[in-house]
Parts: C-alpha cells; structure tokens; sequence
C-alpha cells in the first residue's frame, strides 16, 4: 500500500508578480554561471551558451530557473562581489528579454548583487547563508515581493565538510528555521521556502537522517524545497563520480517526494519531471 506524506497547506506563492503554484511539485533547474561548481553539467559561462542551456530545460519541464554566479560546492573559494555581479548581469539580461514570464531564482546572499539582479524582475532568493550574511537582503525581498529561500548551512563552503557535529540534527534544524521564519516574517517577508541544506555541513549519516525524517519539516508550514542533484551523499554511498549519479538522484527524489517535498533543485531536469510525473500517477489525489 502505497504512503505519502502529504502537505495540508496549499501553497500559492507570487515572486515579484509571478505566480508559483505550489499545489503538485515544481521543477527548479540549476545553472552556474561558474567554472568551478561540483557538476560540470550544470556550468554554463557565456550569454548564448546560457540560453541554450535554458531553452533545453524549459523543453524539458523546468518550472524554475535557479542561477548562481558563485560556487558554493565543499572547499570553495569565496569570491568578491564584483566579480559575482560581472559573472550574472549579462546572463540575467539576456535570459530575461528572451523569457519574460520565466521564474528566475538567484542563488546570492549578498545585497548588491540583489540590487543589481532586481532591474531584471528575478522573482526569488535562494539563500545558502541562511540568514548569516544576508540580513540586509531583507527589505528588498520584502519590498519587491520576492520568493525566499532559507537553507540551513552549518559552517561556510570553504570548511563546512571539516567534521560537521550535531546532538539531534533533526530538532536543531527545526530550531534554526522556526527562529529564522520568524525574524523573516516580522520583516515583511510572505513567502518562505525552507531547504534542509543536504551537504552542507552535513556527514552521510545527518543526510540520510534528515532524508528519512523530511516529513516532520512540514510542522513549519513553509513549502520544502530539495537539493539532491548529484550531491555527495549519493556518489560517495555508491562510490561513483558525480557524473554517474543522475540513477541515485532519481531514487532519492522520489523519497524526497513521498515524504512531501514541493521543489526538486535539478540538475537534470527531464528525469526530474519524469520522477514527478510518476510520484504523481501514484496517487492521482495528490
């Protein structure tokens, strides 16, 4: 007998006067606009290879294009801010006039490169820092009526893979996002997706806890939003290369899914709508 995990919040957000309707899973794709992210697949460097890229993953089924401009995979260089925004406008520019109505998420926790990104409607903030770096951020997110997404990262990138240590990883993540949703509410900010950060500051076990007990994040009544693309946890169980793990992706999407996740963060976008597409034929409730 089949078992869902299911939501009883309907979720419809509006990102800077783009609707996501959050009532079936959407499909976040990930570009980087980067030569040093984890999954050379998803590095895109130049305006027209960019459109490329994201032309192919609308044909695929993305609902949302998630783009960075700096790499936040274990042991990366952090890099300045100029370079950040050097590496995004022009990308952002031009994917914006070609797709006017597309969901553009930017992955950025600093306030200048968001004040730079706003000139070209983005819609949403995928912020690692968890609110660490990012709290000047706030009154624009809440003026502009952005999408906000708050992960949870313990450490930062260039050491957060350095002996990750937790009492209960699974209540104090709930205490950090209950403390964070609430500073973020009392800020004017609406709509919060919550990400539990797999691999970042995690060992293989928290990851896999944190996998199997996804569900109780529901408690918070924020959509989840999930990162398993490709992510250690898959490739160094199977001792594989990142390139190989687009099978483990797919089966643990699909128990992200059953335990109420709302947003697959995707490399591969066509086996991501396909995992979708058959979570959902399920249960056709859903």
């Amino acid at each position: 007998m089949l078992s869902v995990s299911k939501s009883s919040m309907y979720y419809n957000f509006n990102g800077n006067g783009l609707p996501l309707d959050l009532e079936k899973p959407q499909i976040m794709g990930v570009v980087n606009l980067t030569p040093d992210s984890f999954f050379a697949g998803s590095r895109a460097i130049t305006a027209d290879k960019v459109l490329i890229k994201v032309e192919q993953m609308l044909r695929e089924g993305m609902d949302i294009l998630d783009l960075g401009a700096a790499s936040s995979r274990p042991g990366a260089t952090e890099i300045s801010e100029k370079e950040e925004i050097s590496r995004l406008i022009i990308p952002l520019a031009e994917i914006r006039k070609r797709f006017p109505k597309l969901l553009i998420s930017i992955d950025t926790y600093r306030s200048e490169v968001l004040k730079k990104a706003l000139d070209y409607d983005i819609n949403i903030v995928n912020d690692i820092s968890g609110l660490r770096e990012a709290e000047t951020m706030l009154p624009l997110i809440a003026q502009n009526n952005l999408v906000y997404i708050l992960m949870h990262m313990q450490g930062i990138p260039s050491t957060m893979q350095e002996n990750p240590e937790y009492n209960n990883v699974i209540i104090e993540l709930l205490s950090f996002f209950k403390e964070k949703v609430r500073r973020l509410r009392n800020s004017g900010v609406k709509d919060i997706m919550i990400d539990p950060g797999f691999g970042f500051g995690k060992s293989q076990e928290h990851n896999f806890e944190i996998l199997r007990k996804l569900s109780v994040f529901q408690i918070l009544e924020c959509p989840l939003l999930i990162g398993l693309s490709r992510k250690s946890m898959i490739h160094k169980t199977l001792n594989i290369d990142p390139s190989e793990a687009l099978n483990g992706t797919t089966a643990l999407h699909m128990a992200a899914l059953l335990n109420g996740a709302k947003i697959m963060r995707a490399h591969d976008v066509r086996e991501a709508k396909q995992c979708v597409d058959l979570f959902l034929a399920l249960d056709p409730a859903i």
